[in-house]
């Protein structure tokens, strides 16, 4: 049984203008990239709500515009939340420990900030009647094995139960699971390219495991269409390609002219050889819109005996070298780093200007 088609457009562009927008971690990669996005879009205010001022201070310098407003806080603080929430339109939830191992060593803080700090978000976007709030979830949310899977699971749980009882008279609350976003913060494109840069061999987990990819563009047209398509509750992902970690390596190997070696370690504790974005039972109900997929709301309850299959990164569309290098060089901070580094380092492999 395949995902009921839709005709809605993957391109929907939600109605912004004029509106106030909150973004909780908002220095972080994401919050940069959707920042870029909110200013062309004629907002009246972004703000801003994160713990680093260093970070603030150098977001606040890069964009150099008044309409981005910084507040220091945290999530974990109500008092904070409220503060940044007041006459907010639209909420991106996006600050979150999201380093497994990190979260594995210490799960007590994963939960204080991926559970009740959403928990903060959910209630303060509620009592002051915002009107849409999207909470950035993960593919480890699914089938989780690791403390950082297992909060985001429970970040998405307290969403649905919060919607169950706002209903359609209130706030509206929606989910997005996110893959590999490349370039982020902690992802495995910029360790392999500061390993590159530092002469050191490219430390891979598994060659053959595998990982969903994206570009920080692609992240926030899964918020667009959450804006746009999400219902009450609803969870909304985008069908993303995958490839190994060994493929990804050999990409950025070449996009960089490199001929480092690459040293196995071993997969870490609380990691997965595979990853997945969509249940099978969700995929049952699930609402195919073209390059997203919508899985509505209490869709266990329209369950029945199916041939659908989870949508997972070993199963969906795999890159190869090639079409990771393309999908790297979209990315205009890769594009812009490679270019530089090239010119003062001339390539080995011919992938470069392929990849343009």
């Amino acid at each position: 049984m395949a995902p009921k088609t839709t005709s809605t457009k993957s391109t929907s562009k939600a109605e912004l203008k004029n509106k106030t927008i909150l973004i909780t971690g908002g220095t972080g990669s994401f919050g940069e990239a959707a920042s870029e996005h909110l200013l062309t879009r004629g907002v009246k205010n972004i703000r801003i709500l994160s713990r680093d001022e260093a970070k603030q201070d150098a977001m606040r310098h890069r964009f150099n515009d008044p309409r981005l407003q910084f507040y220091l806080g945290d999530i974990r603080d109500r008092r904070s939340v409220d503060k940044a929430m007041e006459g907010v339109d639209m909420v991106f939830h996006a600050a979150a420990l999201k380093q497994v191992p990190s979260c594995e060593n210490f799960p007590e803080q994963a939960v204080q900030t991926n559970i009740l700090g959403s928990e903060n978000i959910i209630e303060s976007a509620y009592a002051h009647g915002v009107e849409r709030a999207v909470f950035l979830s993960t593919d480890k949310a699914v089938y989780p094995i690791n403390a950082m899977g297992l909060s985001k699971a429970l970040m998405e749980k307290l969403v649905q139960a919060r919607a169950n009882i706002i209903g359609n008279n209130g706030t509206k609350l929606i989910s997005v699971r996110y893959g590999n976003v490349v370039h982020s913060r902690g992802s495995v494109v910029p360790l392999f390219i500061d390993q590159i840069r530092q002469g050191k061999p490219l430390t891979l987990t598994i060659p053959t495991m595998t990982r969903f990819l994206m570009t920080l563009d692609q992240a926030f047209g899964l918020i667009e269409m959450a804006l746009t398509s999400g219902g009450q509750g609803d969870t909304l992902i985008r069908k993303a390609p995958a490839a190994t970690v060994a493929d990804i390596a050999d990409a950025v190997k070449q996009l960089y002219g490199s001929d480092n070696q690459v040293k196995v370690i071993g997969i870490r504790p609380g990691e997965k050889l595979h990853e997945t974005l969509c249940t099978f039972s969700e995929m049952a109900a699930a609402e195919d819109m073209g390059d997203y997929l919508r899985i509505p709301h209490g869709h266990h309850k329209n369950f029945s005996e199916t041939k659908a299959k989870d949508f997972s990164s070993d199963a969906a569309k795999q890159l190869d070298v090639q079409g990771v290098a393309k999908l790297l060089m979209n990315v205009p901070q890769i594009r812009r780093d490679q270019e530089s580094w090239t010119q003062g380092h001339a390539p080995t492999l011919g992938l470069v200007r392929k990849a343009k």
